[in-house]
């Protein structure tokens, strides 16, 4: 069964945080890297607003949340994933390895979605949090040949990710429309 409603929280939801992840990666890039990051960033707030549009005006539109158990299942996800990402960054700050908390949280962000591909019965989220994974082993070897801080490697890459996701979940919704 297809949500629509999940199609279009997955364009607000992914491009914000598309368009957030961009912010973070303007924390220490290379100067010349800064206005295209800004200007990448725009996309995916645009997409997030039209989401967020479309999220309020199909609000009464059947959601895999509206399944008994679903939501109390995404809740538990979602607190052991802040959790995790918030015990994990205090440990990282506490040794001072402060380049290493984007990728943290990214890694797991990217292992959320494992946790709710059963929620929102959508395979895709599956290949999301491969992605994100991949965005964070690749950032920790490309930020350091290329000498530039993890947080901008990993903003950029989960940014573009997100965006992707974002696009897609606004397709996937035109499609059953």
């Amino acid at each position: 069964m297809e949500y629509v409603r999940d199609y279009v929280m997955y364009a607000a939801i992914f491009g914000i945080f598309s368009f957030s992840w961009f912010g973070w990666a303007q924390e220490n890039p290379r100067k010349s890297w800064r206005k295209y990051i800004g200007i990448a960033s725009s996309a995916p707030l645009i997409v997030g607003l039209v989401g967020i549009y479309l999220s309020i005006t199909h609000w009464h539109d059947r959601s895999a949340l509206s399944d008994p158990g679903a939501f109390q299942n995404y809740l538990i996800f979602v607190i052991i994933e802040f959790l995790l990402a918030a015990i994990g960054a205090f440990i990282l700050i506490k040794y001072k390895r402060n380049d290493y908390i984007a990728p943290w949280i990214a890694f797991i962000v990217g292992v959320h979605f494992f946790w709710l591909k059963n929620v929102f019965n959508d395979s895709s989220l599956y290949i999301l949090g491969i992605l994100l994974v991949g965005v964070v082993v690749t950032s920790l070897v490309v930020s350091k040949k290329l000498n530039i801080a993890n947080s901008a490697i990993t903003g950029i890459g989960v940014g573009i990710v997100l965006f992707c996701f974002a696009i897609l979940g606004l397709l996937r919704f035109l499609m059953i429309q």
